[in-house]
């Protein structure tokens, strides 16, 4: 999972300009689930799905995992262990 999170704040810095580094900081001021603002998330959310070649389906679990870079993850591994186990 921390390889999918790396991406994530990859993503995104690249959104915002800056270093992956300075928004790593940035959100773990917020705590170790690393909080972020769910348009951001929001916004990287079809690179993300397109980079895994996954979806994430647009419902509650999937809205309630736009509430940290963490739960994000999670929600794109779930995706990634499911489209694995599907023939």
């Amino acid at each position: 999972m921390d390889d999918i999170v790396s991406v994530v704040i990859v993503l995104l810095a690249e959104l915002q300009g800056v270093s992956a580094d300075d928004i790593f900081e940035e959100l773990a001021e917020g705590g170790a689930e690393l909080p972020v603002d769910s348009l951001l998330i929001v916004e990287i959310l079809t690179r993300v799905e397109e980079r895994y070649s996954i979806a994430i389906p647009a419902d509650r679990q999937a809205a309630q995992a736009t509430r940290s870079v963490h739960a994000f993850a999670r929600a794109v591994l779930e995706a990634i262990t499911e489209r694995q186990h599907t023939p």
